[in-house]
């Protein structure tokens, strides 16, 4: 099978059309994928393999990368060329390369003394049970809301049978995507998978040159384009760019909940989005809510992709039936199998730590997550609910809501926000929500921050947003 699976993927990029990557040179792809492959493999024994960083910031450079590495025996970490230190030494403390591609990553370890150069033969790696798992095996980075990185263990069968649910979900044969997501990221990497293996094309841009006004030279139309709400919303700020957005085929939205507000600009502008749920667990989305629904009014997360099969369960494991919110639980053909060095085992279905409810129609609702839930008072109250109220004001650009430890209330419901301007008062806050929210729903602390700590798929890190409040309380 990794033989097969070696051979295919050598072959499709040996058969890239000259205009698979916009603005790039799939030929040159091809020759750079080559040339990695012949490197990678010198001297390397089959029943070995390497363990490789790929962390590459160059677009082309790094699809070459991952293309070649994917095709030998491998074992591949995609990393963050722009971690920090600390982040660094989570990901060696967890374990250690024998090749790390990318040379301005070699370079940033190298200075921060993380390794010697040349880069030595590690010891005392953590051993997967390669016999057990279908080869190339590829380590996906996820941090959360936490910020601790650990890795989802995936292999190009889940990352095709994720490819293959798109597909056939939108009944489309090529995909052709264009990506202002990062590909060491599982939203990246995917829309890179999508085209790559469906012969469709690839365009990508960095996301500040597109919020400049700055377009790739595509018809829209023909293209799915991925972005997380802050993006989306930044883009709809300039009319120009919003009216470009709404001639995409479609327009997926992820990584973070959206807000009302921006839902409502979005359809003004009669844009196809398509609102998405889903993780780097589970190879991306499981569930998306095709355009048409969204123009007509639903705000859900859609339906179920057909790769995917979902349920709502209560604590003690059971099926709820509709409209009742429970812990989300999936059994995917795209599930990873497990986190680094360790796999999931035998299960009937992965329980996420996500809380939701099917309507009538079988369309996903998102709630909350369950450890995010703040309970104050003995009242339930989840921040995706507060935040939407809290931005619907228009007194705010941005804000987090979080739960501190309280002895009397157990915890009391707090607001981290960033303020349109420098006129914005508390009391102008706690007003403006006031016919909004219930009274235990409302922040009872208010934190001013000059931005919040979000990566770059719009996810806040919620250990940080616990020291901001804490310093401010």
């Amino acid at each position: 099978m990794t033989k097969n699976v070696t051979a295919n993927i050598l072959d499709i990029a040996s058969r890239l059309s000259d205009n698979w990557l916009i603005g790039g040179e799939s030929r040159e792809i091809a020759q750079i994928v080559d040339r990695i492959f012949q490197q990678l493999t010198q001297n390397q024994a089959p029943e070995t393999p390497k363990i490789i960083f790929l962390a590459e910031s160059e677009p082309i450079q790094f699809i070459a990368s991952f293309i070649a590495a994917c095709a030998t025996k491998s074992q591949i970490f995609l990393c963050n060329p722009n971690w920090v230190k600390s982040e660094w030494q989570q990901v060696f403390d967890l374990v250690q390369p024998d090749i790390i591609l990318g040379k301005d990553a070699l370079q940033h370890l190298t200075e921060m003394q993380f390794i010697a150069s040349p880069l030595e033969k590690p010891k005392n790696n953590p051993q997967l049970p390669i016999s057990n798992y279908q080869l190339p095996l590829i380590m996906i980075p996820t941090g959360g809301s936490s910020g601790k990185i650990r890795f989802a263990i995936h292999n190009w069968q889940t990352l095709t049978a994720s490819v293959q649910g798109f597909q056939q979900y939108f009944t489309v044969d090529k995909i052709n995507s264009f990506c202002v997501l990062p590909l060491d990221h599982v939203s990246g990497l995917m829309q890179f998978m999508r085209s790559f293996t469906t012969g469709g094309k690839l365009a990508i841009q960095p996301f500040k040159e597109l919020e400049a006004g700055e377009k790739c030279d595509i018809e829209p139309e023909e293209f799915f384009i991925s972005l997380v709400p802050t993006q989306l919303q930044r883009l709809l700020q300039n009319p120009d760019t919003a009216n470009w957005l709404s001639r995409f085929h479609t327009v997926l939205l992820g990584g973070a909940p959206p807000w009302s507000e921006l839902l409502e600009t979005a359809r003004k502008y009669q844009i196809r989005l398509a609102l998405t749920y889903g993780m780097t667990e589970t190879a991306s989305q499981i569930a998306t809510l095709k355009p048409e629904d969204f123009l007509a009014g639903n705000n859900s997360a859609g339906q179920i992709l057909p790769h995917a099969k979902v349920t709502i369960r209560s604590v003690k494991g059971e099926i709820l039936c509709y409209n009742q919110v429970g812990n989300i639980a999936v059994n995917a053909k795209s599930l990873a199998l497990g986190y680094y060095p360790d796999k999931f085992g035998d299960r009937e279905y992965f329980q996420l730590d996500d809380l939701g409810f099917f309507d009538e129609n079988n369309y996903l609702n998102i709630v909350g997550r369950n450890s995010d839930k703040i309970i104050t008072g003995g009242e339930n109250v989840f921040p995706a609910e507060v935040e939407a109220a809290i931005r619907t004001t228009n007194l705010v650009v941005d804000v987090a809501v979080i739960g501190l430890l309280d002895k009397h209330w157990g915890q009391v419901v707090t607001a981290i926000y960033v303020p349109t301007n420098s006129a914005v008062t508390v009391t102008a806050l706690q007003a403006a929500i006031e016919d909004k929210l219930s009274k235990f729903k409302r922040p009872k602390y208010w934190v001013f921050a000059a931005e919040l700590p979000r990566n770059s798929q719009g996810k806040v890190n919620r250990e940080l947003l616990q020291e901001i409040a804490m310093k401010s309380h």
